[in-house]
């Protein structure tokens, strides 16, 4: 077979489309950075000679469901846990496989890759590792970018060569795609610190409650994310050279940094939580003590315009034609003086 028989073909290529029920897409590595697609024919006959295969399917179709469970050869405990619809992060070791479980973005059909936001949610994807087959699921619906990018690698001959090769570059393409969603919720939390007082109070505390939410959720599957990278690396499997765990290793790192950052935003949140309510409390008091002040200075001229204003005999004036000009003119006279008493008792 000539090497250009191995280049993998576009993605509108009958072989990838994912026609046939549940194969999302089929492939031997050709140990160069290339491979070959396959469709279910070519994964049913296929043999380990014929290289690496790497097949990726949807969960949740009965089709596939069949085909793990009484085709694939894997023992009967390992597929109800592959299929299972638990999904925290996880690594089992099955002999010489491995049963992995991670999370990574879920990107829409019509979502750009590069465009990754926090309304973004982490998937799963069960993963069945062994030294010359990966069987990779995902449900029906949820479109990882991290595989994307690996059959863009493997269209420019750049893709892994190997299955610990092909399990480090998943595991790198989930954890580098994580990331993006972190750095726009700091950005958010920067523009909030900035904005605090400029937005309205309904508005900044929903947006921080939207903020600690997706930061909570975040941490809650990458901190078991991490103990899998973990995990993997001292697995003892032959087939993940010396190099393979070195990169997992990275991984596990680079998501504990994730936590911590998510940690650091969640607190920046709860934080500026507090500073809203104590802005909220300060404007409502200021609000109050101004109410405070006017009922002062209209308490005294209500109190004069009520007396004279009764409906008795007796009061002073009732038959003077000068006696509402004097009122008024005593209501003035009060106003600075009471100004005065209340500056006095310093309430302004």
């Amino acid at each position: 077979m000539d090497r250009g028989d191995i280049r993998v073909m576009d993605h509108s290529a009958p072989a990838v489309t994912g026609r046939e029920a549940g194969l999302r897409f089929a492939c031997t590595l050709d140990g160069q950075g290339g491979c070959r697609y396959l469709d279910w024919a070519g994964v049913r006959a296929w043999r380990q000679g014929d290289g690496v295969l790497w097949v990726h399917l949807e969960r949740d179709v009965p089709e596939v469901q069949d085909w793990v469970t009484a085709e694939c050869g894997i023992d009967p405990v390992s597929c109800r846990a592959l299929l299972a619809e638990e999904s925290r992060p996880r690594v089992e070791d099955v002999g010489n496989a491995l049963l992995v479980v991670l999370r990574g973005v879920n990107l829409g059909v019509d979502d750009d890759p590069d465009d990754v936001s926090p309304d973004q949610d982490l998937v799963p994807i069960h993963l069945w590792v062994e030294e010359h087959r990966v069987i990779s699921l995902r449900d029906r619906g949820h479109h990882l970018i991290a595989l994307r990018e690996i059959r863009d690698a493997f269209a420019k001959l750049r893709g892994p060569a190997s299955a610990g090769g092909l399990l480090v570059k998943i595991a790198e393409k989930l954890v580098k795609y994580a990331e993006p969603i972190i750095d726009q919720l700091e950005e958010e939390v920067d523009v909030l610190e900035v904005k605090l007082t400029q937005i309205e109070p309904e508005e900044t505390r929903k947006r921080l409650a939207d903020i600690r939410h997706a930061a909570i959720e975040l941490r809650r599957y990458l901190t078991p994310q991490r103990e899998a990278l973990i995990h993997m690396q001292v697995e003892e499997v032959g087939w993940l050279s010396r190099k393979n765990r070195t990169h997992l290793r990275e991984c596990a790192d680079k998501v504990q940094r994730h936590i911590e950052s998510l940690e650091a935003i969640r607190g920046r949140a709860t934080v500026l939580h507090e500073d809203l309510t104590a802005v909220t409390t300060e404007r409502i008091a200021k609000a109050s003590h101004r109410l405070s002040i006017l009922a002062a200075l209209v308490l005294p001229p209500s109190l004069l315009a009520g007396i004279f204003g009764a409906n008795l005999g007796g009061i002073p004036g009732s038959q003077a034609p000068w006696a509402f000009a004097i009122l008024v003119l005593l209501i003035l006279v009060l106003l600075p003086i009471e100004l005065w008493v209340l500056k006095r008792l310093k309430w302004f």
